[in-house]
């Protein structure tokens, strides 16, 4: 339906420029499909951002990558260490400092020896010590805060004044010292806190400020690393200690167990009751007067009558045995109408000296 005064060859000719100028306009630019990502899209892909990220947000592919260089059991009776090691810290610190101190675990995590020693912050002081039983080694890394704050307070500084930090230089003879201290007490409530499971020394051997001369494992090789947290009101800083497997391996079958409660698993509870229980338990006692080693064809020929002579005299010793295990040995008697045995000496007990 066409306007009044508007014929239909005016609407075909105004139809045709429309198109005409339409199917002249530039089309839309592709999208480009060879885009090269900058930088922050790397890092961003591959998890590695500026920020620190927790483990639950890490990005697909560290998360493979993480979880492909890093396969380890765990150790279950390890974190109830680790734990009766927070407790243990918090009470000899507190008399070491003579301040509130607070202990926490930030992170308990495998990782191979390499990697930490790449990702180990600068500066730092590095322990080496000895496990004297185990005959290993392991590695205890105070950090820079925690050094200039442990300085502060143990040479009578003000509480709610932050440690002075002052970097660029190397640790003095002074900080060496109390630092060493402090790892001397760290180390002895480690060996406290392996105490109940396995009597254990930790030695201290050497303190070291390059990683590359802390090496006690080969690169490769996989650790156990428990991250503690030490916070003296608003001073503190990090303890990291670094346990290699091959450490741990004398007591590796212990450490896999699952213990519950402090007693690491001793419930008294439970052995009082199965102690009571087994002194009820009902066992069958064998007299054996004698053994005879006879062919089977002998035996398939007895009949009713026969008799079965025993090798031994009138008034000889016999045992008593609750299956294959002789127990007593005792005399042969007669106590009213009924047969008796009465006990001489107890052969277990023996056998065990």
């Amino acid at each position: 339906m066409t306007a009044p005064g508007e014929s239909e060859e005016d609407l075909a000719a105004a139809w045709g420029d429309a198109l005409a100028q339409e199917t002249a306009a530039p089309a839309a630019p592709a999208p480009d499909s060879t885009r090269v990502l900058n930088q922050a899209e790397i890092d961003s892909l591959l998890g590695f951002g500026d920020s620190p990220e927790e483990e639950g947000d890490q990005s697909g592919i560290q998360r493979i990558v993480s979880a492909g260089l890093v396969s380890y059991e765990r150790l279950p009776m390890l974190e109830i260490v680790f734990d009766r090691l927070v407790r243990i810290m918090s009470t000899s610190l507190r008399n070491f400092t003579s301040d509130n101190v607070e202990v926490s675990i930030d992170s308990i995590v495998s990782l191979r020896f390499g990697d930490y020693l790449n990702s180990v912050p600068l500066p730092a002081m590095l322990a080496v010590f000895k496990v004297e039983e185990w005959d290993n080694y392991g590695l205890l890394v105070v950090d820079s805060a925690l050094i200039y704050s442990i300085v502060d307070v143990l040479l009578g500084g003000r509480r709610g004044t932050a440690a002075m930090r002052i970097e660029g230089r190397p640790y003095t003879t002074i900080e060496r010292t109390l630092v060493e201290r402090l790892i001397t007490v760290v180390l002895q409530d480690l060996s406290d806190a392996f105490g109940p499971l396995s009597p254990v020394q930790f030695r201290f051997e050497r303190l070291e400020v390059n990683p590359r001369f802390a090496a006690i494992s080969r690169l490769s090789n996989a650790c156990i690393l428990s991250r503690l947290r030490v916070d003296m009101e608003d001073r503190g800083g990090k303890i990291e200690l670094l346990l290699p497997y091959a450490t741990l391996e004398p007591v590796r079958e212990l450490l896999l167990q699952q213990f519950m409660g402090e007693k690491f698993g001793r419930d008294s509870i439970w052995e009082t009751h199965l102690a009571e229980e087994l002194r009820h338990t009902e066992l069958t006692l064998d007299v054996v007067l004698d053994e005879q080693t006879m062919p089977l064809a002998s035996v398939l020929s007895l009949r009713r009558g026969d008799r079965i002579t025993l090798n031994v005299a009138p008034g000889a010793p016999v045992r008593l045995r609750c299956g294959d295990v002789s127990l007593y040995e005792g005399e042969l008697g007669r106590r009213e109408n009924r047969l008796a045995v009465r006990i001489e000496r107890e052969l277990r007990r023996q056998q065990e000296a």
